[in-house]
């Protein structure tokens, strides 16, 4: 786990390349999911675990929220999923340390993804599934 994100001095050409791959993709999907209304398009796809039980895991609501997102519409972000703050952080962050990879050959200095903050984060997570499928209020607000 430790090496998620290595701490390295330079990085080599070939995994410069990569970093770049990488941040297209990342870029591609973006713009796919900016482009594209998840509510009205059946191309993306629906979480089996809501499909199959009726319960809305942890990231239920995620891409239709980076959609009003990208669309300047924070609340509605928010309302799809209340997690999103932290998904932004984190992709922010993943953005900024490939680019950095790609542009200087080098990564951040700052670590954030350590096995503890990762393992924090997976706590905050399946407690907001469980939380956010409670049926009372004020929990169904969470409900995407």
């Amino acid at each position: 786990m430790d090496n998620l994100f290595p701490r390295k001095s330079s990085f080599s050409v070939k995994e410069r390349i990569l970093a770049a791959a990488g941040l297209l993709v990342f870029g591609v999907g973006s713009s796919v999911v900016a482009f594209f209304n998840p509510s009205t398009e059946k191309f993306f796809p629906v979480c089996p675990l809501l499909t199959s039980t009726g319960f809305a895991c942890s990231g239920c609501g995620l891409t239709r929220g980076f959609h009003a997102l990208f669309h300047g519409d924070v609340m509605t972000a928010v309302s799809y999923n209340a997690l999103i703050p932290i998904y932004v952080f984190m992709f922010g962050y993943f953005i900024i340390y490939l680019s950095s990879i790609v542009i200087r050959g080098k990564g951040l200095g700052l670590r954030i993804a350590t096995p503890w903050t990762l393992g924090t984060f997976l706590i905050v997570a399946l407690l907001f599934g469980l939380v956010r499928n409670i049926p009372l209020f004020p929990f169904t607000f969470l409900y995407p």
